[in-house]
């Protein structure tokens, strides 16, 4: 995944949680969850973790 589906993934997670909320039987939560492991794993390999100084 490039950076700019990473971005696009972002700004159409935060559309659906302002749409769903935390009702999980809304029929786009489970579009919404598998977003979330998207960004997840985009994130795992090329975010860097902070560590403590």
């Amino acid at each position: 995944m490039s950076e700019v589906e990473y971005v696009r993934l972002v700004d159409a997670l935060d559309q659906l949680i302002d749409l769903v909320g935390e009702d999980e039987s809304h029929p786009l939560a489970s579009l919404m969850e598998f977003i979330g492991v998207l960004i997840e794993r985009y994130e795992d390999e090329n975010v860097p973790e902070i560590t403590d100084l």
